[in-house]
């Protein structure tokens, strides 16, 4: 009997080796082992992580390079043996071992592309529980969770499925943004990649509580192993009769197909996604109508994101006061946080609401890469406030980051040290949204020029109050008057720099 050794094919494991660490595998250990490509724990410093399969649990090894393997392998690799880059149970690292997974709780232990694998640990007692209830009663259970969109806004869930479901209509949508674009984020890609039928239950129950008989994924083409993966699984769980005109006997039908998306940044917004759904430009539409009443091809819509929809197996199987006996006040649940930057131990961390800032960015991520001082953080993504070290000790959950001027956006912290120049910052985000707009409207489009002209023109000592005196007016103008959240977000990371580092903003030239 062969043993079972897992080498990870997500995208930040394969950027480290890992295509060429399982291949020497193969090559050297032949016949005696059978590599299963799995997904990453999140724990990037040790990709490619490497785990056999012993009868003492799973043993990893990491980081693993090509180099290192013939070593493993004569030091009793297979046997789970004694090595320098042995790191043991891999759920007994701290970091793994104090975190909440509900879900993530699959990702790095599954075949991201077996049924069979994911029916094992527990996969699909959701669907099974929800086919069992009305329409009616899975929408409250989902509405009773306190699920709130996992994407930005952080609309309550259950509020979209309900107003979805009271519509009329010959034909109802459920459409997942996976346009993953902020920077520092990356949790989508990794549940694609890692365990996509997570999702692929989360959007089967969500059109069977609306009545929506078909579903769409858009997915950045920036993503071809998420693409993939996700394919596979889509194929697999047809196969096995998950999806499909007759799920599991039940006489529902949900099908569902992946479309790939060009990369904007502004489709991310649901009104630019459904416009490109439709095959026309990523350009945001004005509302009401809302996507829920009239969102793709005009009929009503479900538009959530790839984390909000994976959460609904968990809430189903285990029940809504389950789920929201995670977290803090109206945050109810686990966030999955995703650490990058300079940070020394970038990964992923799934916990519940009301984790502070600091415990993420130290007690997790182990301070800066540099080893210097962090200066800031940016929370949210690109349009994300900056948050200085005296405020590290905020809750993160959405109300408490609202009242500190930040928003938590898709979970996205992006760390900086002191050699950080925050005027630079604050003009790229104008930079940013020049590129990002989609042109329909004239605060964003000719907003962001103009905000990144007024900054180079402090910074050149010209004319300085007065400038920045027009800086605010126009990022007043922007949050007032932009059609959606590209435009209407760019003055938080802007303002946030010149409220907490006046100091970098100072003129850097004589006026000529």
């Amino acid at each position: 009997m062969s043993i079972r050794v897992y080498v990870p094919k997500d995208s930040t494991a394969l950027s480290l080796g890992a295509e060429e660490v399982a291949l020497e595998i193969k090559k050297l250990a032949g016949d005696n082992v059978e590599i299963v490509r799995n997904g990453s724990r999140g724990m990037f410093w040790l990709e490619p992580l490497v785990e056999v399969v012993t009868p003492q649990g799973r043993i990893g090894y990491g980081p693993v390079q090509v180099s290192d393997v013939k070593g493993l392998l004569e030091a009793g690799l297979l046997e789970g043996k004694a090595h320098a880059l042995c790191v043991g149970n891999p759920e007994e690292i701290p970091y793994l071992k104090t975190q909440q997974r509900l879900t993530f709780k699959r990702v790095g232990i599954v075949n991201p592309t077996s049924v069979e694998d994911y029916v094992a640990h527990g996969g699909y007692a959701g669907l099974k529980n929800a086919l069992k209830m009305t329409p009616a009663q899975i929408v409250q259970t989902v509405t009773d969770s306190g699920l709130r969109g996992r994407g930005g806004a952080a609309f309550p869930t259950g509020i979209k499925w309900k107003t979805v479901l009271d519509q009329t209509a010959t034909q109802k949508y459920v459409t997942c943004n996976a346009d993953e674009g902020d920077s520092g984020t990356f949790a989508d890609r990794m549940l694609m990649e890692g365990d996509p039928l997570t999702l692929v239950e989360g959007m089967t129950i969500a059109g069977i509580a609306v009545g929506a008989t078909m579903g769409y994924v858009y997915l950045r083409v920036e993503y071809p192993e998420a693409i993939d993966t996700l394919n596979q699984a889509i194929q697999a769980a047809y196969k096995a009769g998950y999806l499909g005109e007759d799920i599991c006997g039940s006489g529902h039908r949900f099908d569902l197909k992946i479309r790939v998306a060009a990369g904007a940044y502004v489709c991310g917004e649901e009104t630019s996604m459904l416009q490109s759904l439709e095959g026309l430009r990523g350009e945001v539409r004005v509302r009401p109508p809302l996507p829920a009443i009239k969102g793709l091809f005009g009929k009503p819509t479900i538009v959530n994101n790839v984390i909000s929809l994976a959460s609904v197996p968990v809430i189903l199987e285990k029940g809504a006061d389950f789920y929201k006996n995670f977290g803090v006040g109206r945050s109810m649940g686990t966030v999955p946080l995703q650490l990058a930057g300079n940070i020394k131990f970038g990964g992923l961390v799934e916990r519940a609401f009301g984790l502070t800032l600091r415990e993420a960015i130290y007690d997790y991520g182990g301070g800066t890469a540099s080893g210097r001082d962090v200066r800031t953080i940016q929370v949210g993504g690109p349009l994300g406030a900056y948050i200085p070290p005296a405020h590290f000790d905020t809750a993160i959950d959405y109300e408490a980051l609202s009242a500190a001027g930040a928003l938590l956006g898709h979970g996205g912290i992006v760390v900086f040290d002191d050699t950080v120049d925050m005027a630079k910052m604050a003009r790229y985000a104008f930079e940013f949204c020049a590129i990002e707009s989609c042109g329909k409207c004239t605060p964003c489009r000719v907003g962001s020029t103009r905000g990144a002209n007024v900054i180079d023109a402090m910074l050149n000592g010209h004319e300085f109050d007065s400038q920045r005196q027009l800086l605010d007016e126009l990022c007043e103008t922007m949050i007032q008057g932009s059609l959606c959240g590209l435009g209407g977000m760019v003055p938080f990371p802007v303002t946030s720099a010149l409220k907490y580092f006046p100091e970098d903003f100072k003129p850097r030239h004589r006026p000529q």
